[in-house]
């Protein structure tokens, strides 16, 4: 029987190409998604994927989501991908209270929520595989981001702390933190912005979301059982440890 991966924020940008490379790659696939029933709808006649709606920073819904995914397949995700997330940028000194919360609640919380959702099927089954997509800007900071920032570096203590929980119940926990892509986030962005970023990316290009998922999807195998707790920088140079 193949594996089963939930991706959240699985049916736009990295999300989608997440979903489609497991699929692809022979892994049965479910995602999560909250407020775009048109992009969920559209994403599912595409590639066959059932996408299931639910909020991920609320821990009943999370919940209630894993058990509809087993009451419908008859198992629980053996991989998560914790990839679901949002911007609301400003400068700190004119930030409204609730851009901060709002960020951190579902780019953050979220990650507590569904790991909290599964890990005990995960410890039942003696496997499983959560990663979780930071960002460059936990590892740099960025203007008008401390919000962001902020939520995208505490994945990494999070990650960190769980895969010390669980490595030796044969679950592996990891993050990626990506440069910048080509997303339509990125499309959205003045072009004069985006070619002084592209400056000082050394590879002189934005990433790929493919290029997130080819490294998700080593994450999730066999052959990186012996990586937990890690940091995996995907950006073309643009931040170096």
């Amino acid at each position: 029987m193949s594996r089963l991966a939930l991706i959240t924020g699985g049916t736009r940008g990295i999300g989608a190409a997440i979903s489609k490379a497991f699929k692809k790659n022979g892994y049965e696939v479910v995602v999560s998604y909250a407020h775009n029933d048109n992009a969920a709808e559209s994403f599912t006649k595409e590639t066959g994927i059932k996408a299931y709606k639910w909020d991920v920073s609320d821990l009943k819904q999370c919940e209630k989501g894993i058990e509809d995914i087993a009451k419908d397949l008859k198992r629980h995700p053996d991989i998560l991908i914790n990839n679901a997330g949002i911007t609301k940028d400003s400068m700190l000194h004119k930030m409204p209270e609730e851009y901060w919360h709002d960020v951190l609640k579902t780019n953050l919380d979220s990650c507590f929520n569904m790991s909290r959702s599964v890990i005990r099927y995960m410890r039942e089954a003696g496997f499983g595989r959560i990663v979780s997509i930071s960002s460059i800007n936990a590892q740099n900071g960025q203007v008008g981001q401390t919000n962001y920032s902020a939520a995208k570096a505490g994945m990494l203590g999070f990650t960190k702390s769980l895969a010390r929980e669980t490595a030796s119940k044969g679950i592996t926990v990891n993050a990626i933190a990506p440069g910048y892509m080509k997303t339509e986030m990125t499309d959205a962005v003045p072009r004069d912005v985006m070619e002084a970023i592209i400056a000082q990316i050394p590879v002189r290009r934005l990433g790929r979301p493919e290029e997130i998922a080819r490294t998700v999807l080593f994450l999730a195998s066999d052959d990186a059982g012996f990586i937990t707790g890690e940091t995996i920088s995907v950006n073309g140079g643009h931040h170096m440890e």
